[in-house]
């Protein structure tokens, strides 16, 4: 039974599907900036490609000579597996590190294609909803509840109760996204 539930939870989980028009919506955003982007290179090219033909080969490979004799000569034989385990139990770190951000970044990406996709249909957001609930007047009572008794029961069988409409729960979580944090 865990297994069919389970199932039906992933089934039924609109985040991927978020994630993707989130994922579609930022792309939209970066190739708005292509243009602007295509220019800038069409205007730094000539100096960039003038800067790398008056460069000396010979010059470049004296600075690479010097910059791998240095890294050789800093090597010591005898800490180097010391070093080798230093280097796996950061990896580890790292891993875990990026696995944590990845997680981070696509619940950020769902949120921004959940925010697309209502702003696609026209829907208000949730944060409105809730806001327009505790703003709005409760009515006034009507000439006749007045003049009944200080009977609280006469009054409350004829009052109907304020019903405040129930808020969808949302499985992302609340951030926006912007593209810069995206890329």
């Amino acid at each position: 039974m865990a297994i069919a539930d389970d199932l039906k939870k992933t089934l039924t989980d609109p985040t991927p599907l978020y994630f993707a028009a989130g994922t579609a919506d930022l792309a939209v955003q970066q190739a708005k900036k292509v243009p602007e982007l295509i220019e800038q290179l069409r205007a730094e090219a000539p100096a960039r490609i003038e800067a790398v033909k008056n460069t000396d080969p010979k010059a470049v490979q004296e600075a690479v000579t010097a910059k791998v004799a240095e890294v050789i000569g800093a090597i010591d034989p005898k800490k180097i597996g010391e070093t080798a385990q230093d280097l796996a139990l950061r990896g580890v770190g790292v891993a875990a590190e990026y696995a944590v951000r990845a997680k981070e970044t696509y619940d950020k990406v769902a949120e921004h294609g959940e925010q697309a996709v209502r702003a696609w249909r026209g829907e208000v957001s949730e944060e409105i909803v809730d806001i327009a609930v505790v703003v709005e007047p409760r009515p006034e009572p009507t000439p006749e509840a007045k003049a009944e008794p200080a009977d609280g029961a006469a009054a409350e069988e004829q009052q109907p109760a304020a019903k405040k409409p129930a808020a969808r729960k949302s499985t992302a979580k609340k951030a926006v996204v912007t593209a810069d944090d995206a890329s």
